[in-house]
């Protein structure tokens, strides 16, 4: 059993965000073929669009269809793992198997999967972002085997590391506003929930059977008002970068989580600076829009 070839932007991506991403791709048809011995599997399509994981769909025991995801072994990676047994099928899609120390996830698979991006009705889009936040909330420990928002966010430190305390090719003012928003942002604690971190058009999938359902969570314990935050930056630029659009999705998010919104474009804030940071460090793409995100971010406080 082999993956074959790998689309060239997934070998970049691997390479780039993992020390041991080379070795690790060159062992992955030898985990493609492990994880399917010990789960009973049959590969049963060709991979998802691969970004940072190999994603694929499969059978198990010859009936079950179910998804199968590979990553390196990563905190990140385990993280994932603890949030979807936390959050046990409510709002979230379910885990049936994992090994953590393999980056090996078999998930339930959602049909026929559609994305948020494909309701072309951005205002309802929100409110189901909303109402997918709410479940996920409804009755999640708040545990502490999973990072805080502070360290999940502490990213943004190592921009004026890499760059001897400038800030590279990103405004300093910007930088300066969103590090300054984050430290008050985060001395003010209100009471915490076990965030997806990464709630956004893509990672919201409608099945015929679950409704609409998150993937891929990153498992983050904090404030909720930055939940809506990647949401805010997607699904493309035509609408997070039309102010107002954004004042609208704002205003429908926080009505419908009975959230301040003034708090919540102050993270999304954070988020984008931090967005555009983490594409610089992965040597991932265009960093641009993101911080063209926060610009228009700014303009609504």
């Amino acid at each position: 059993m082999t993956v074959g070839r790998l689309p060239a932007s997934f070998v970049r991506n691997v390479t780039g965000a993992f020390p041991g991403g080379s070795l690790w791709l060159d062992g992955l048809s030898g985990l493609l073929a492990a994880c399917c011995r010990r789960w009973n599997l049959a590969l049963a399509g060709n991979p998802f669009e691969l970004s940072f994981n190999y994603v694929v769909p499969v059978l198990q025991d010859g009936r079950t269809a179910a998804v199968l995801k590979l990553g390196v072994p990563t905190p990140e990676f385990k993280s994932e793992a603890l949030a979807l047994r936390s959050f046990r099928g409510h709002g979230a899609v379910r885990l049936l198997e994992s090994d953590e120390s393999l980056g090996a996830l078999l998930l339930e698979r959602i049909n026929p999967g559609n994305t948020l991006a494909t309701l072309n009705d951005e205002l309802q889009a929100a409110e189901i972002a909303a109402r997918t936040m709410l479940t996920l909330w409804e009755g999640t420990p708040a545990s502490s085997e999973f990072r805080t928002l502070e360290s999940w966010t502490a990213g943004l430190s190592k921009l004026r590391a890499r760059f001897s305390g400038a800030t590279g090719p990103l405004d300093p003012a910007l930088v300066d506003i969103a590090e300054n928003l984050r430290a008050e942002l985060l001395q003010s604690k209100p009471s915490s929930r076990l965030l997806h971190a990464d709630l956004h058009h893509f990672n919201i999938l409608y099945g015929t059977t679950s409704g609409w359902v998150a993937i891929d969570p990153k498992g983050v314990l904090g404030d909720p008002s930055y939940e809506p935050a990647a949401f805010l930056l997607n699904p493309d630029p035509a609408i997070f970068l039309d102010r107002s659009i954004q004042e609208v999705r704002i205003k429908i998010l926080a009505d419908h989580l009975t959230m301040d919104a003034q708090r919540m474009v102050r993270w999304a804030l954070v988020h984008s600076v931090l967005s555009a940071w983490w594409t610089i460090e992965d040597d991932a793409g265009d960093w641009n829009a993101s911080i063209s995100a926060a610009r228009v971010l700014l303009s609504l406080f």
